[in-house]
């Protein structure tokens, strides 16, 4: 158990390192993923506050999904986080897969949040 912890983090700070050394003022699209549930950020780095977030877990959302952990979950979850950021004024951001493989669930989130108007 401590050395896939270990081996998680470490490839979460690595992505994180490689992120932070392209982003060029750019505001980091973050995803988290559990075993039940999504849950996707757009952080601003350099003031240190959430500009919008969404999860599987927002009211809108948790009604509509039989479940938060498949990957139309996640698209759902995309779609809703792109809406959100270009609301609050974000077209261009940087993709924080974190630990994660860019695969499954993570790259459902990503087309869609695409799809719904985010460049990365």
């Amino acid at each position: 158990m401590a050395k896939t912890k270990n081996t998680f983090e470490r490839r979460r700070n690595r992505v994180r390192r490689s992120i932070k050394a392209v982003a060029n003022g750019r505001l980091r699209l973050s995803v988290h993923r559990s075993s039940k549930n999504i849950y996707a950020q757009v952080i601003d780095d350099e003031k240190g506050h959430t500009v919008a977030s969404a999860s599987t877990l927002d009211k809108d959302l948790r009604d509509g999904l039989r479940t938060g952990a498949n990957t139309s979950a996640a698209s759902v979850v995309g779609k809703l986080i792109a809406e959100r950021a270009v609301k609050a004024g974000v077209k261009q951001v940087v993709f924080d897969r974190g630990g994660y493989i860019y695969h499954g669930r993570v790259k459902a989130l990503a087309d869609a949040a695409r799809e719904g108007g985010l460049e990365f």
